[in-house]
């Protein structure tokens, strides 16, 4: 029989409840990984949810969206990350959101 792959592992963390997020964020990332966009934005949807405020998650959230095609669920991610991101007087965290949703709309905008 074979070891759990990483996502069984991580699904399995997950299913078993903690109350902390990053089992949670451990599992969209995997699933960002694996190319499996849909699943990936779902957990990601689910992980802001139950832990509005952890920060790390809007930056990949939204780059998940961009990859997804919903361009302006990425926007509205982004910018409500920026503003978690302030609340909490994490000036990195807010630095990379508005450089990943000012890239955002230039892609859109073109040249």
């Amino acid at each position: 029989m074979s070891a759990p792959s990483r996502l069984e592992r991580l699904r399995q963390l997950v299913a078993q409840g903690s109350g902390d997020p990053f089992p949670l964020y451990g599992l969209a990332m995997e699933y960002k990984r694996l190319g499996r966009i849909e699943e990936a934005v779902r957990a990601f949807g689910r992980l802001l949810e139950l832990h509005p405020r952890y920060i790390p998650a809007y930056y990949q959230f939204g780059t998940a969206l961009v990859l997804s095609g919903d361009f302006e669920q990425a926007r509205k991610t982004l910018a409500r990350g920026i503003r978690i991101a302030e609340s909490q007087g994490n000036q990195h965290a807010r630095e990379e959101l508005v450089r990943a949703l000012e890239e955002l709309e230039q892609e859109e905008t073109g040249p």
